[in-house]
């Protein structure tokens, strides 16, 4: 049996989408691509995090591309009920990511950052789940929290085998 750490995928094994594949799939849906749709997920891929959409209002506007507070929500809530992106309900409010992908988190106690993580639990784990709850998992995400840990001597954390 592999280790919990063992099973962690190399970053970029995922199915992640391109933007180009998001572009396609509104196209597919029947969305119609606007300006500011584009925009939107535009800047959901380059930045590649989780943002709230006062960050991406700002973050548009800062580089330019002029949109208001109204389109920004009315795009989110049309790509994410159209499972084009991921939301993230926090105590904070809503936060935004450009991955649908099944995929989990680990959120930082100290400074809320999240981070996205492909994980993939044993088998035997997921069997002892299912044997004790009576369900047949069918796929599963994880919230992980934590304080970042720096190795000793290291300037930056040490990245999963």
């Amino acid at each position: 049996m592999e280790s919990l750490v063992e099973s962690f995928l190399p970053e970029g094994a995922s199915e992640q989408r391109t933007l180009q594949d998001a572009l396609d799939r509104c196209r597919h849906l029947g969305m119609r691509l606007s300006r500011q749709r584009r925009m939107v997920l535009d800047l959901l891929w380059s930045e590649a995090s989780h943002l709230s959409a006062r960050d991406i209002f700002e973050k548009l506007n800062q580089q330019g591309r002029k949109i208001g507070h109204t389109s920004v929500y009315q795009n989110l809530e049309a790509l994410q009920s159209a499972g084009l992106i991921e939301c993230l309900d926090r105590a904070s409010g809503r936060l935004y990511g450009y991955r649908n992908d099944p995929h989990s988190h680990i959120t930082c106690l100290e400074t809320g950052a999240i981070e996205d993580l492909d994980v993939t639990l044993p088998d035997d784990l997921l069997r002892e789940i299912e044997r004790r709850t009576g369900f047949t998992i069918e796929s599963y995400t994880l919230q992980l929290n934590g304080r970042r840990r720096i190795a000793t001597g290291a300037s930056s954390p040490v990245p999963l085998p």
